[in-house]
């Protein structure tokens, strides 16, 4: 069915409209900022944008506007935002579980040394005691005794 030029211009004003909103953010519910919704909220039949078709020029334009964005740093569909949010998020929780996972092994090896460490230590104080108790005569010094000194006032 042909379609008159006041038609084509009206369906390419719609179309234009309706892609501005979608790359403004503002993505009814149930779409994406996609030719697919971009065909729905425009009420142009879909395949009208591909190939040869009368409005392929326009799928060009929003596919060359949202890519810019997304350059930029602006993700107009809400939540494709919210997912490439999400999966930095994920990356990094990854990275902090991975840090935190190596720093509890290098400090249960830590303990084990630690504690292999104090049972030798313990080990050789029990036999150094059992030495010195039986065998070697060691004279024990008396305590230090402390010593008062009194000055008195010179008159």
């Amino acid at each position: 069915m042909r379609i008159s030029a006041a038609q084509r211009t009206e369906n390419e004003n719609r179309i234009r409209a309706a892609m501005d909103r979608l790359l403004r953010g503002e993505i009814p519910p149930g779409g994406k900022c996609d030719i697919k919704t971009l065909a729905r909220e425009a009420v142009v039949d879909r395949t009208a944008f591909y190939g040869t078709r009368p409005y392929a020029h326009l799928r060009v334009e929003f596919d060359r506007r949202l890519q810019a964005l997304q350059q930029a740093g602006e993700i107009p569909d809400p939540r494709e935002a919210q997912i490439a949010r999400l999966k930095a998020e994920v990356t990094t929780m990854k990275e902090r579980l991975s840090r935190s996972e190596s720093t509890i092994d290098a400090l249960a090896e830590f303990r084990t040394q630690a504690l292999a460490r104090l049972a030798a230590q313990h080990e050789e104080i029990v036999q150094l005691r059992a030495a010195a108790d039986g065998t070697n005569p060691i004279t024990r010094l008396p305590s230090a005794r402390t010593t008062t000194i009194t000055i008195g006032s010179c008159s």
